[in-house]
């Protein structure tokens, strides 16, 4: 036996036995969203009756807006869940978004998610590799990569959009749809079905719960935590990437601005979907679910004439409350 396996041998019973102690404290924690999800709905469905929010065209955009930021959430969670952030997802998917339509006119629409996946996953290295080699916060790594990638997408083409013409691309990444399904739909369940396998069966995704956890336990276990963190920063960003190429190929354009407001909305729906903010706890299902939320309460607002600073407003609250409760949650345990 190697050593790798038999310190894999060593760390799973470990991380087992707090994977388990954690899921029982849980408790009915983990159907809060659900329980909003539904209750929102149904204020709105009473509320907005009269302006077609039960609408099936109205319902099937709340989807659609809800896809990319339920795919950003994918990706959020695991950083979260290692206890780093990653707050550079807006502009990855805005930087991502050019990157694909630069490449799918020259290459072909398969060639240009590579490339958008490519840009993602390699500003999720750098940030990873700054933050644990140079140990600076991942707060600040990201924050200041957010800037650093935010000005090369304006200077990519000069803050002009980059039009998309592939029709393969826009129909399999975000305009087509199978039946009365949208493509982008079919993403987002593809996406939240992986990203639940990945973090609750593969030794990987119990490794970076345990790492969020606490750090030193898991070295002591014999886990990576270096590398857990930079490939969960990696996750992060190329979930980001490929949240731009839904979000370029639901509007046919690549836009050095297109996803960069959907930050706050993420961290939002991730953590009012169960995953702490501070590490060892995450759910898929619930940042997907918190994802729907934030769609229904931007959709709602906007029927209800609210003005989009309003809507800033709502999603501050939002953020501080579901904040409040994580803090709370981290001093009980």
């Amino acid at each position: 036996m190697t050593d790798d396996s038999a310190a894999a041998g060593r760390v799973l019973p470990g991380a087992d036995q707090w994977l388990a102690r954690r899921r029982q404290d849980a408790g009915l924690r983990q159907y809060v969203v659900y329980m909003a999800a539904a209750l929102i709905f149904g204020l709105f469905a009473v509320i907005l009756r009269d302006d077609g929010f039960l609408t099936a065209s109205n319902l099937l955009n709340i989807g659609r807006q809800a896809a990319p930021i339920a795919v950003m959430a994918v990706g959020m969670a695991f950083a979260l869940a290692a206890a780093e952030i990653d707050l550079s997802v807006g502009s990855v998917a805005a930087l991502s978004s050019l990157a694909a339509a630069e490449a799918v006119g020259s290459y072909g629409f398969v060639a240009g998610a590579a490339v958008a996946l490519a840009v993602g996953a390699g500003i999720g290295l750098v940030n990873g590799v700054i933050a644990v080699k140079v140990r600076i916060p991942s707060f600040l790594v990201t924050l200041g990569m957010l800037g650093i990638v935010s000005g090369i997408a304006r200077n990519l083409n000069n803050l002009q959009s980059l039009p998309i013409r592939n029709d393969a691309f826009l129909a399999v990444f975000g305009a087509g749809s199978v039946g009365p399904v949208s493509s982008l739909l079919i993403w987002t369940v593809v996406v939240g079905v992986i990203g639940h396998l990945v973090l609750h069966q593969l030794r990987w995704g119990r490794h970076v719960l345990s790492v969020g956890a606490d750090r030193s336990a898991a070295a002591a276990l014999g886990i990576n935590t270096d590398r857990i963190r930079v490939t969960a920063l990696m996750t992060s960003a190329a979930a980001a990437s490929f949240a731009g190429v839904l979000l370029a190929g639901r509007l046919a354009i690549g836009r050095h601005d297109l996803g960069e407001n959907l930050l706050l909305t993420v961290i939002a729906a991730v953590v009012i979907g169960g995953t702490n903010l501070f590490g060892g706890r995450a759910s898929v299902a619930g940042a997907i679910a918190g994802s729907v939320v934030m769609a229904m309460l931007n959709n709602g607002l906007i029927l209800m004439g609210l003005r989009v600073a309003d809507q800033l407003i709502a999603r501050g609250v939002i953020i501080i409350l579901a904040v409040a409760l994580s803090m709370r949650e981290q001093k009980e345990t």
